[in-house]
């Protein structure tokens, strides 16, 4: 995998900066460098954190009845517990940029995933539904951040390989999130039942991710040749030289008004509506399957196989998309496997449950294309980082009402007929949004003061 990511030719072309310190080190005796073993730590601590992405949310869908259960929740307080993930995406998600700007990319990476570890150590135990919502508001604080840094690490650290790095990050991320919808009800039968006890234990995955970004916080690492290409050099900057660099970088950075592009609105509304897809599939679609009468354990595997789906196409979307000039034909594909199957839930349920868990998979892929479209309609590093924060903000804030209309209906019309016709009727929107989003334009062009 990694030999594919080193050959990929994307429309990124490498700086000749990155290139000659590449030689550089290739040259040196005594095998990888200090810069090789950097660049292969960050690499683990963007698939570690990646990892962490979603298990907070459905493992929560796997045990939703549980927990609804365990605190007295009614279907719109379910509801709106599953509204909570947008929501804080897009509140905290805005305020990534200028820390990352203080602090380091990576030193606030790094605090998110010790937030994760925190918030879902916490809130099963907290007592009470008050309880719960602020330690997962913790654990997801940690994820809006991370959410919207790693299209920026990439372009930064990985400008010649934006597809591939994409396309791992969003593996992991797939991989994690399927995880977590497949083994967290047998572990928790395997650990005595306890509700709490299935929920908590993710926070060890996430202390693991905290460990790769340390050296980042100590740091403050800058990418090969941040300090030739501000200085106009070919050599290799000390370590110094290379943070006052990308500081100056950073202050001479242009502001974009975003809400002058068009862009810049078609993909945020695009992220939005996909995100309320994932999130009404991350903590309804398990309760579909068992109120069809599928039992608890199977229906937490059709979860997992919708997420699963994302691990292989996580890969090859990215890698395709940056190499067509339009992405619109990827959004429409993605679009009708999703109607397909929405369609399929509501007719047949449980007959066809495994089918219908394939195509909601593949329909979800949409998320590793929006990653992967920031990328692209952004020339520069610092517009990458305000694109992504505009439209994962802006979109989670879109996001937000799905899944709580969808307890409501759920919960006053007794079944998932309305629900259903909910999500199909918004993936129209989607399909329209995403193939303006996928034209070949940056967002410089359209919103430069």
């Amino acid at each position: 995998m990694m030999g594919l990511m080193a050959s990929e030719e994307t429309r990124t072309m490498t700086p000749p900066t990155v290139r000659s310190a590449a030689a550089h080190d290739a040259g040196k005796p005594g095998g990888a460098s200090p810069r090789a073993w950097t660049m292969r730590l960050l690499v683990l601590g963007i698939v570690l954190s990646a990892l962490n992405l979603r298990p907070a949310i459905t493992s929560l869908g796997a045990l939703l009845e549980e927990v609804r259960d365990g605190l007295g929740m009614s279907g719109s307080v379910a509801g709106l517990l599953t509204s909570v993930p947008p929501l804080c995406f897009a509140v905290f998600g805005v305020m990534a940029p200028r820390l990352a700007r203080r602090f380091g990319a990576g030193a606030v990476v790094c605090a998110g995933m010790a937030a994760i570890a925190t918030g879902l150590l916490v809130r099963p135990y907290a007592g009470g539904t008050a309880g719960f919502l602020a330690g997962s508001a913790l654990a997801l604080m940690g994820i809006a951040v991370s959410n919207v840094l790693m299209p920026v690490i990439v372009k930064h650290w990985f400008p010649d390989r934006v597809g591939s790095m994409t396309g791992l990050y969003s593996m992991a991320l797939a991989l994690g999130t399927a995880l977590a919808a497949a083994v967290t009800v047998p572990l928790t039968d395997t650990l005595g039942g306890s509700w709490q006890t299935g929920l908590a234990l993710w926070a060890g995955l996430a202390v693991a991710a905290v460990l790769p970004w340390l050296p980042f916080v100590r740091g403050r690492a800058t990418p090969p040749g941040a300090g030739e290409e501000a200085a106009g050099k070919t050599q290799t900057p000390g370590p110094a030289s290379a943070s006052a660099s990308a500081e100056h970088a950073r202050v001479q950075a242009p502001r974009l008004r975003m809400a002058r592009s068009r862009t810049a609105w078609a993909l945020a509304v695009f992220f939005g509506l996909q995100a309320t897809a994932a999130y009404i599939t991350m903590g309804w679609m398990a309760q579909i399957f068992r109120d069809a009468g599928v039992p608890a354990g199977t229906a937490g595997l059709l979860l997992a196989v919708t997420m699963v789906m994302g691990v292989p196409l996580a890969f090859v979307i990215p890698r395709l998309a940056t190499r067509l000039p339009h992405q619109g034909p990827i959004v429409l594909a993605l679009g009708v496997c999703g109607l397909a199957g929405y369609a399929g839930l509501y007719l047949a349920p449980a007959a066809g449950a495994w089918a219908w868990a394939v195509l909601l998979g593949v329909a979800n892929c949409a998320f590793p294309l929006a990653l992967t479209m920031v990328g692209m309609r952004a020339r520069t590093g610092p517009g990458v980082a305000q694109l992504s924060a505009f439209a994962q903000s802006t979109g989670y804030l879109i996001s937000i009402p799905g899944p709580l209309l969808v307890g409501v209906l759920y919960q006053h019309s007794g079944g998932w007929g309305l629900p259903i016709a909910l999500m199909s009727a918004l993936m129209i929107p989607q399909m329209v949004v995403g193939f303006l989003a996928g034209r070949d334009r940056t967002v410089e062009d359209e919103a430069a003061r």
